[in-house]
């Protein structure tokens, strides 16, 4: 759960699954704490059994925008895979989850990657998805005794931004509970421009749904 749209309407799928939902957010280090009280937010109001949030400093590796003294792009998607990515985040972020799925006794980890509409990290695609979910099931022991098979969900995944928030909305989301932007500005507003606002933005405009978050005037 990072507090953005996708893994709040990630969360609501699972919930409307009938799936029991633990929820977990990470204290990496980013520059965009603000997350976190949104991620606690989306938890809340969708009915998580747990929520935990748990730290870890991926600032002591760098090589980020999020993570590091770098400027945040504020230019427009580029071409390649974009500085705000984090290194190995998505595999560090799985690989806790696996380790608390095994504890709860639990066969399914959902998380809300989305590889049509986003800033083409490497760690969002299918590739990545499944070939996660083949090491999961050769490095736990539930999975080595049999007990479990575990299955890594990504029900966004193929879905552009427009049709999330539609999902979302579908699914009775308070999108005014999120957050998407990698720099706010000191009172906690969307910049509006860097690549996740950006991606936020058009969405909602084809969705034909106001975002009813604040962006800082610019």
């Amino acid at each position: 759960m990072s507090g953005g749209l996708d893994s709040a309407v990630g969360l609501a799928v699972a919930r409307r699954d009938g799936y029991q939902c633990y929820a977990l957010s990470f204290d990496y280090g980013q520059r965009h704490r603000g997350e976190l009280q949104a991620a606690a937010r989306v938890a809340a109001s969708l009915g998580a059994a747990e929520h935990r949030v748990v730290s870890i400093d991926l600032r002591a590796f760098g090589g980020s925008a999020l993570t590091a003294d770098i400027a945040v792009p504020k230019a427009g998607l580029g071409k390649g895979i974009p500085v705000t990515y984090v290194p190995a985040r998505n595999t560090v972020f799985l690989s806790f989850a696996l380790a608390w799925a095994e504890v709860l006794a639990s066969s399914d980890v959902f998380i809300g990657v989305n590889a049509i509409d986003y800033s083409g990290y490497p760690d969002c695609r299918p590739e990545f998805i499944a070939a996660f979910e083949n090491m999961a099931n050769l490095a736990t022991k539930a999975g080595v005794e049999g007990r479990t098979h575990l299955k890594i969900h990504a029900p966004l995944i193929q879905l552009s931004k427009c049709e999330i928030i539609e999902l979302g909305a579908d699914l009775g989301i308070d999108f005014g509970l999120t957050h998407s932007c990698y720099d706010p500005d000191a009172q906690g507003r969307s910049c509006g421009l860097c690549d996740s606002c950006r991606l936020r933005l058009k969405g909602f405009k084809d969705a034909g749904i106001e975002d009813p978050i604040e962006y800082a005037p610019h």
